[in-house]
């Protein structure tokens, strides 16, 4: 069954506040080999202009996926999670996100196409701070294989 197009420009409440640990991104760091000085090295993150060490580019998806579990997790959407695929994955970072942030991530459904008998979902998470402050904006595609009707195309 193809997804509820219904859930086209859906907003979802804030997640619970995340705050960013000085531990958790020397994890990523660790985890996908960054050699950066500014995401290790408070001092040198300092020398750098920032408050503290920052994360890499992709640690925002340790906020985006999570937060998006609201929308896959909803039986009304109609996702079969275990025939999904990550499709694409883009990160537009306001600044960078730093030791001692605390962050909320708001969901939106941006769309959902159905192609070749796949369905596309469209899934944008805007994270930022609970004050309002943009962080970054994580767009992910994720494709459903199999799943729409015959017959269907967008």
């Amino acid at each position: 069954m193809s997804l509820d197009q219904s859930f086209i420009g859906r907003e979802y409440p804030p997640s619970a506040p995340y705050e960013v640990g000085r531990e958790k991104i020397r994890e990523f760091v660790a985890a996908i080999g960054e050699s950066s000085p500014l995401c290790t090295d408070p001092e040198a993150a300092k020398a750098a202009g920032y408050p503290d060490v920052i994360a890499p580019p992709t640690f925002a998806v340790l906020l985006s996926m999570p937060a998006q579990d609201i929308l896959t997790g909803d039986p009304q959407l109609g996702l079969d999670y275990s025939r999904v695929v990550h499709g694409q994955q883009d990160f537009v970072h306001h600044r960078p996100i730093r030791a001692g942030d605390e962050l909320v991530t708001v969901v939106h459904v941006d769309d959902i196409k159905t192609r070749a008998g796949n369905d596309f979902l469209t899934v944008r998470a805007e994270i930022g701070t609970p004050a309002g402050e943009a962080v970054c904006t994580a767009k992910s595609m994720l494709v459903a294989r199999g799943t729409a009707e015959e017959g269907e195309q967008a």
